[in-house]
C-alpha cells in the first residue's frame, strides 16, 4: 500500500511540475541544443545497473565522471539554475515510479565509480535502493570522500525511520533541519 501511495505522489509531483520541467527545458535546448534529458546507467539495488533520468545541467561534451570529478567550466548557465533550485532532480520521480529509486537512500553512483562500489558492498548498501536525496546529499557530503560516504550511507540505513525520512525530505526542500541531521551523523561516525 505505501508503495502504491509513493507512486501515485510521485506521478501527481510530475504532473504538477510539468511546467516548471517544460521551462528549464527550453533554457536547455536554447544554451545547448539536445539532448534535455540526461541519462546515465548508475548503481543501485543488488549492485544491477539502470538509467537515471535527470535535467541536463553540463554540456554536452561534458566526461561521463561523477560531479565532484568534473570542472565548473562544463556546467550550463541554465545548469548553475537548475542545481540552485534542485530541478535536475525532478525526471528521477518517474525513477521512483519505475522502482529504480526511493524518495530517500543513498545517492547512486557511476560503475566507474570502484572505491565507492567497494565500500558501499562491503557495508551492505546495496541491499537497499538508492533514493532521490539523502542523509549525505543533505549535510553536504559526496562522493569525493568513498569511505566516509559509505559509512554515512549505512547510519542513515541504521537509523531508517518515517521521522528521519521526513527530515531529510524536509532539508533537501528548504535547509531546515541540517544541523540535527549532521548530529546525527556525528554521534553515531565512531560506531560504523
Amino acid at each position: 500500500m505505501l508503495i502504491i501511495v509513493r507512486n501515485l505522489v510521485c506521478l501527481v509531483g510530475l504532473v504538477f511540475l510539468i511546467p516548471v520541467i517544460l521551462l528549464f527545458s527550453i533554457l536547455i535546448l536554447i544554451e545547448d541544443g539536445f539532448p534535455i534529458i540526461f541519462r546515465q546507467h548508475r548503481v543501485g539495488l543488488k549492485k544491477k545497473q539502470f538509467v537515471i533520468f535527470k535535467l541536463r545541467t553540463m554540456k554536452n561534451e561534458t566526461p561521463s565522471l561523477g560531479t565532484h570529478d568534473v570542472e565548473n567550466g562544463f556546467i550550463l548557465k541554465t545548469g548553475n539554475i537548475i542545481r540552485k533550485l534542485k530541478i535536475d532532480e525532478l525526471p528521477q520521480l518517474y525513477n521512483v515510479i519505475r522502482g529504480d529509486l526511493d524518495l530517500i537512500g543513498y545517492r547512486p553512483g557511476l560503475m566507474n565509480q570502484m572505491t565507492l562500489n567497494n565500500e558501499r558492498y562491503k557495508k551492505n548498501i546495496f541491499q537497499n535502493k538508492p533514493g532521490i536525496t539523502g542523509l549525505a546529499q543533505v549535510t553536504g557530503f559526496d562522493m569525493s570522500n568513498p569511505d566516509l560516504l559509505a559509512k554515512i550511507d549505512k547510519i542513515y540505513y541504521e537509523h531508517k525511520s518515517l521521522k528521519l525520512d521526513f527530515l531529510i525530505l524536509l532539508c533537501t526542500l528548504t535547509g531546515l533541519f541540517r544541523d540535527s541531521l549532521k548530529n546525527i551523523i556525528d554521534l553515531s561516525l565512531d560506531n560504523v
